[in-house]
């Protein structure tokens, strides 16, 4: 007969392993948590804000797969969705570090949708897109819709997307203006709230429906440090 001592390890061990697969399951088909690392999601996402995502709102995947078992609802124009960043080796060479890593957006445009952008301002299949989500933090309007010796992007989309940065007249361009672009069967459009300062869609393109994470859903925890939580952002649903 084993020792109580050892029978109580045993139990408590048991428990644990319990515990741990449970919360692998919790993790892999229903929910995850999520924090907001930068501000392009200002003002509806805030940096430091630690959400919920339902990945069980987009239907349940297979394990280790991007096969989609049981359909539940397909991303919808609004959503803010979190996705594996579209990483390109040779577009990204200067940031490895967003290799694998996860982005939080609203998608703007659904598949077949025609996407454009005129002087900050967002038209899906010709009509306007407002919001009091969206934000403009910089009154600067580059002149220029497209640099000269553009490519052109009726023929091949994926070259208007070059992964470039806010930090040229060029990549501010993109930020203001974009030609109508349809986005391809299963991709997305998808932007930051915060319009000015995000690194989104209009950079390196479209993110594809196995990319998506999630629907972030719930703000569960906010601070910006041990002293200075945020109390009334708590509990705040995602819109």
């Amino acid at each position: 007969m084993n020792p109580r001592w050892l029978k109580t390890l045993k139990e408590y061990i048991e428990a644990l392993l319990v515990a741990v697969v449970l919360a692998l399951i919790i993790r892999a088909f229903i929910v995850q948590a999520f924090k907001i690392p930068t501000g392009s999601m200002l003002e509806t996402l805030q940096i430091g804000d630690q959400l919920l995502v339902s990945k069980f709102h987009y239907g349940v995947r297979l394990p280790f797969t991007d096969r989609v078992l049981i359909p539940v609802y397909e991303p919808a124009r609004g959503d803010v969705i979190v996705f594996e960043y579209p990483y390109d080796a040779k577009l990204d060479a200067n940031r490895p570090q967003l290799d694998g890593v996860d982005f939080v957006k609203r998608i703007v445009g659904l598949p077949g949708d025609v996407v454009e952008i005129r002087a900050k301002e967002v038209y899906v299949n010709g009509e306007h897109v407002t919001g009091e989500y969206i934000q403009h933090v910089r009154e600067d309007v580059e002149e220029n819709p497209l640099p000269e010796g553009h490519p052109a992007v009726t023929v091949d989309p994926a070259a208007y997307f070059d992964h470039c940065e806010d930090t040229t007249s060029v990549c501010r361009a993109k930020r203001d203006w974009m030609p109508p672009m349809t986005v391809p069967q299963g991709q997305f459009f998808v932007m930051g709230d915060n319009r000015d300062e995000s690194f989104d869609s209009r950079f390196w393109g479209f993110v594809k429906r196995e990319a998506i994470r999630g629907k972030a859903m719930i703000i569960y925890w906010s601070w910006t440090g041990p002293t200075e939580i945020r109390w009334e952002r708590l509990g705040r649903l995602i819109h």
